[in-house]
């Protein structure tokens, strides 16, 4: 008589054979979910403390369970744990490992769950922690810019459009762009924490359980405001996950904005600034190369990160409810964007910190293309009540003068300008230096120092605030679900 072929333990009895070795490939995801070990360990504790505490499995058991738990813990922080391809997953892994500390007794910890609910809890728990991780990482970047905003309040620049110089800014102003840019991706993350923070443990495989479970009990002991509301969302809802990457995309690409900024104002054709010897490469042919590497890669990660998104929504695109296998393919996508956001923002935050401001050329650099033209026409428009289509034709046929004769408009004889019209002043040169007419743009949001100056200060007491988060429109708003805990 044939042998029966010995049974895939993690299915009991409905399996005869064990898995293809393809199928094994295929089927774990051990390799990359291992990372959720502290959220299963959390999330087992919890319901066990709850199964005891409801009178379904006995307080001795639940006590060893959290005993051999801590044990496992210890084990995968020391890097002495086996983890095992053929337990597939995290959940198997230390569900396995605690049956062989504590006995019989690991048996009763998986009542009234599935894989289903145990994986969304740890999923979501570790998203909410790089919600956390993140919001307080924009925090640190916000606090550089600040400071060099601060520093060069009145430091004057060419700002530019269409990469051409446009008008004159300040290189303060210029940093608060990328704080209010900032802000929002922090505003964001406490946003998408405050939907996310519903515990799904006890949805079990999808229709709930029979047993007398507590729901509310495990929300609260996991740090979460409250159980969801339906099993099969509970189970099948990943949005928290597309949350992260929405925010990671949008987020990397701001920081690849000032990445690419970095890299241009870096050469020796603008000379803007120096990044230090920390945040720069050399090269292995030409030895007087300083290449701005850690921007350039920072302006990489972007592409990894909108690349994890795409992935997961297509992944999620076409699944009936509730779980399908397919969502074992939503985390490498997040941790590999969790990890890509937090090198790039902590890069961000040293290479802003670290650089060294080129004043000189920046100013020299802000008078070139005719930046002030638009003061000129404005002038036209104030001081001899020209219509502003009037006024920008005057200042074109300027520009086109100045032009020829090769110098600014600042050094346009009086008499040149009155041919163009004849009520033109001496007053006007006061309007076509860089200086003045970075001063007087002093309309709310403008680059004026002094508005500069009271923008920093503003946010700076925003940001004292631990339980505020910063809203796109600039007001604070309180929010206690922000997952500060």
């Amino acid at each position: 008589m044939t042998e029966r072929p010995v049974g895939n333990e993690m299915w009991g009895g409905r399996f005869a054979a064990r898995p293809d070795a393809i199928m094994q490939e295929i089927n774990a995801s051990i390799d990359f979910d291992k990372r959720l070990f502290h959220e299963d360990i959390d999330g087992s504790k919890a319901h066990a403390a709850m199964l005891a505490d409801q009178g379904i499995i006995g307080r001795e058991d639940a006590a060893e369970i959290a005993r051999g738990l801590e044990a496992i813990r210890a084990e995968i922080v020391a890097g002495d744990f086996a983890f095992s391809r053929e337990r597939e997953d995290i959940h198997m892994n230390v569900e396995a490992r605690l049956a062989e500390i504590i006995g019989p007794a690991a048996g009763r910890l998986h009542t009234a769950r599935s894989r289903n609910d145990q994986v969304a809890v740890d999923f979501r728990l570790h998203v909410k922690g790089a919600f956390q991780a993140a919001e307080a990482a924009f925090g640190r970047l916000i606090e550089a810019l600040l400071d060099r905003a601060e520093e060069h309040a009145d430091t004057v620049m060419p700002g530019f459009t269409h990469l051409q110089v446009a008008q004159p800014v300040t290189f303060g102003h210029h940093c608060l762009a990328y704080v209010e840019m900032a802000a929002r991706d922090r505003s964001r993350c406490a946003d998408a924490i405050t939907r996310l923070d519903e515990c799904p443990l006890g949805a079990a495989a999808l229709a709930g359980t029979g047993f007398a479970i507590d729901r509310h009990a495990t929300a609260l002991a996991l740090g979460f405001r409250e159980p969801t509301r339906n099993s099969i969302d509970s189970v099948s809802d990943r949005d928290f996950a597309l949350e992260f990457l929405s925010m990671a995309s949008i987020a990397a690409v701001h920081l690849s904005r000032l990445a690419e900024e970095i890299v241009i104002w870096s050469t020796p054709q603008f000379n803007f600034v120096r990044l230090s010897d920390a945040f720069s490469t050399g090269s292995s042919i030409m030895p007087q190369k300083r290449n701005p590497d850690a921007a350039e890669l920072v302006r990489a990660k972007t592409g990894r990160i909108n690349g994890a998104l795409i992935s997961l929504l297509t992944v999620m695109k076409g699944l009936p409810l509730a779980y399908s296998k397919d969502m074992q393919e939503d985390k490498e996508q997040v941790f590999d964007a969790i990890d890509s956001l937090a090198i790039a923002l902590a890069a961000t935050t040293g290479m802003v910190g670290d650089m060294t401001v080129n004043v000189a050329a920046m100013r020299a650099a802000a008078g070139h293309g005719f930046s002030t033209a638009t003061d000129l026409a404005d002038w036209l428009v104030r001081e001899l009540g020209l219509p502003f289509r009037e006024a920008h034709h005057v200042t074109g046929r300027a520009v086109a003068l100045a032009e020829s004769q090769k110098v600014g408009l600042e050094a346009l004889e009086l008499s040149a300008l009155q041919t163009l019209e004849p009520r033109i002043t001496e007053a006007v040169y006061a309007v076509l230096g860089v200086d003045a007419s970075v001063r007087s743009r002093t309309s709310f949001g403008g680059t004026a120092p002094d508005n500069v100056r009271k923008a920093v200060a503003d946010w700076r007491t925003r940001l004292l605030s631990a339980r505020e988060v910063i809203s796109p429109s600039g007001a604070a708003i309180k929010n206690a679900a922000a997952g500060e805990r």
